[in-house]
């Protein structure tokens, strides 16, 4: 058994955190939620992100046989599929994500034959289901609370929490998208917190408060001493109403209503019209402003 060589790509537009890690014995590897770029002014995707990727994967000689989705994002558009055809690789995500299809079939009123069977992945993973990574074991974890479909994956010491916790200075992540839940989510970083405290927790976004540089990594024991809303040991009621009332004061991601059509889609942009054109869809009036 082995634990992964991990290395973060940030990208600083959508505040997010993208992951290679791979078997330093085996050189087998994986991709943890890659970013394809997206510019809304001008409707156009392009894969800058996934380019970097893909060329640090070729130059450390790093055979990928996984790009995971840990749930469909918010933030930013899925570059999964562009990265596995490079690659040859699968695509996973949680069994769940179909509540997701379904809760953003009918929000965006997609055609009764929209898939929402989660047939965009090569795989749903099972709560508690395990894979190799060449030497590296994962495990899949539940960790519904930011949406009803988030896993994260504990690969050897090194567990991908995407958006449940954030860096201990900024806490936790919302819970407040459709489907979410402070329960829920409470429930799943207690969960990330139960496991060893050398454990290397790597979340999916950063802010950089007080204009430190953004980081991506801290274990499990520095969590549980720092983190802003987990370091006093809360009860369920206290850490709800701190999360809550947050929520209330967030306004929705910039890109959320472009991402979740694209990221529902396994990271694919609609099906092009008679003219050869994808259209993106805006419910309006669905969500009210704060």
């Amino acid at each position: 058994m082995s634990n992964p060589i991990v290395r973060p790509f940030w990208d600083a537009p959508t505040g997010s955190w993208q992951y290679v890690f791979h078997d330093p014995d085996t050189m087998q590897g994986a991709i943890v939620d890659p970013v394809l770029d997206f510019d809304p002014l001008a409707g156009a995707t392009s894969t800058a992100n996934a380019e970097k990727i893909l060329a640090y994967i070729q130059d450390a000689g790093i055979e990928i046989v996984w790009v995971l989705d840990t749930h469909p994002h918010a933030d930013h558009f899925s570059a999964a599929p562009w990265l596995a055809e490079k690659l040859g690789a699968r695509t996973g995500i949680g069994a769940r994500v179909t509540g997701v299809q379904n809760l953003w079939k009918d929000i965006y009123n997609l055609p009764a034959d929209f898939p929402a069977d989660g047939s965009q992945w090569d795989h749903l993973f099972e709560d508690g289901e395990q894979f190799m990574v060449g030497n590296v074991p994962v495990k899949v974890m539940f960790s519904p609370g930011h949406t009803l479909a988030s896993i994260t994956y504990v690969a050897g010491d090194a567990a991908f929490v995407h958006d449940t916790l954030m860096m201990p200075d900024s806490g936790s992540s919302r819970a407040d998208f459709p489907g979410g839940s402070s329960k829920a989510l409470y429930d799943s970083i207690q969960a990330i917190l139960a496991l060893p405290d050398s454990t290397r927790v790597f979340v999916g976004h950063d802010y950089a408060p007080e204009g430190r540089d953004a980081a991506c990594e801290a274990t499990v024991a520095a969590h549980k001493a720092s983190n802003i809303h987990f370091q006093d040991d809360p009860s369920e009621d206290a850490f709800r109403a701190v999360r809550d009332a947050r929520d209330q004061t967030l306004p929705l991601p910039k890109l959320m209503l472009a991402a979740l059509q694209v990221n529902i889609r396994g990271g694919r942009l609609p099906e092009a019209e008679d003219n050869g054109r994808s259209y993106l869809r805006l419910p309006m009036n669905y969500f009210v402003s704060r």
